[in-house]
């Protein structure tokens, strides 16, 4: 008798407008252009909060007072130095390793020395979400002097989360200004709902693996050029073109059709840092990068990328209708404050470990596995025909 095939749930593609999960973490408003962080508008906390205090509200459901926060900064730099197996590692690896490589698999090699790894109850995986979150950025910075040759610095007492990595980066304290601007960036980064590699953490997670394993496959869904990996396009982009004449017309030729009846020869891609899945009007996060990309640029004394950046808006946003996402004037920043470019995506990891890391204790609290179903197109009824007649 022949199987009928099951009637298909309609698909999505993408999962688009699918909802995962119940969260109080975060809310997102695409057509207001409104990012939320358990209630608060991230207009106000970038400009009234820091990184370990958004952290301890992504964690914890609230923003902490003043002992609160002080234990919290102090957890962090007890915590923010690597073993000596991890640098042995770092140092293994090959000197053209991707960051993001030697981030993710340092990560999932601290996890089998985590004293709580096997532990997921809450005490616990909040003591291992702050471990990780110390970690990262001495992870970064470690392999970023090891590549070059350089002595590594450890990470020292006294310094913000943001500071710290400035100062292990190039080995002197960072300017005031810049540490705020990085610290700033690390509270726009810090959390996204349920974008692609929170849901990669929520999946893992939700198999009851440890946080160790769900950061590490966050970490490798962060590093694809259509999620994390776009900022380092953006100034790629910038760089290749090198004067804002040469990057609107590069910008031009990608979103315009040619000609009627001459041939499309060209090699078409996405612009990046323009356009996203879920924002419809002005990225908010965007917003805030903007501002620093100017008086980066301005204290500086070249404005140059953030000035080829405000020439590229109006074009993408007259040709196609597309706004800039947080990538776009992120990696004018970062260049202008001497970030190397293959750095972007790493510190963008840096930041997001805290939203991953609440995530996962929120899954791990009230847990079913994720186990979606697919849309089966393929064919019925088949026989196996012996091999000598195929």
């Amino acid at each position: 008798m022949t199987q009928s095939a099951p009637v298909p749930v309609k698909p999505s593609s993408g999962l688009q407008g699918v909802v995962a999960a119940p969260s109080d973490i975060c809310f997102i408003d695409g057509q207001a252009g409104r990012l939320i962080y358990r209630g608060y508008e991230i207009e106000d906390l970038v400009e009234n909060a820091t990184y370990e205090e958004v952290a301890y509200l992504l964690w914890d459901g609230r923003l902490p007072n003043q002992s609160e926060l002080t234990a919290l900064r102090e957890e962090l730099q007890t915590q923010a130095a690597i073993p000596e197996s991890a640098l042995a590692i770092l140092r293994a690896l090959p000197s053209t390793t991707a960051p993001m490589d030697a981030l993710r698999t340092v990560v999932s090699a601290l996890g089998s020395a985590d004293p709580d790894l096997l532990n997921n109850a809450p005490d616990a995986n909040r003591r291992k979400a702050v471990r990780l979150t110390a970690k990262l950025g001495t992870i970064v910075a470690a392999f970023h002097r090891i590549r070059h040759g350089k002595e590594v610095i450890p990470p020292q007492q006294g310094f913000s989360l943001a500071g710290n990595f400035l100062y292990m980066l190039n080995g002197e304290a960072p300017h005031v200004t810049i540490e705020r601007v990085m610290d700033a960036a690390l509270v726009l980064h810090a959390e996204h709902g349920m974008n692609a590699s929170t849901f990669t953490a929520r999946v893992i997670a939700a198999t009851l693996s440890d946080m160790h394993s769900a950061v590490t496959g966050a970490l490798g869904a962060l590093k694809g050029p259509l999620h994390g990996g776009a900022n380092q396009d953006v100034m790629e982009l910038l760089l290749e073109c090198n004067d804002a004449d040469a990057a609107e017309q590069a910008v031009r030729d990608a979103l315009t059709s040619p000609a009627p009846g001459q041939p499309d020869t060209r090699k078409r891609k996405l612009v990046p840092g323009f356009g996203h899945r879920v924002y419809k009007t002005f990225d908010p996060r965007a917003h805030f990068l903007r501002k620093m990309s100017k008086q980066l640029g301005i204290a500086a004394g070249n404005t140059k990328w953030y000035e080829m950046s405000e020439r590229l808006i109006p074009l993408c946003k007259s040709l196609k209708n597309l706004n800039p996402n947080v990538d776009f004037f992120s990696a004018s920043a970062y260049y202008t404050m001497g970030i190397p470019l293959d750095l972007f995506t790493p510190i963008f990891a840096i930041a997001r470990v805290a939203g991953w890391t609440a995530h996962i204790m929120e899954q791990h609290r009230n847990n079913r596995i994720i186990r979606p179903t697919d849309d089966y197109t393929g064919p019925f009824d088949l026989k196996v025909m012996p091999i000598k007649e195929r």
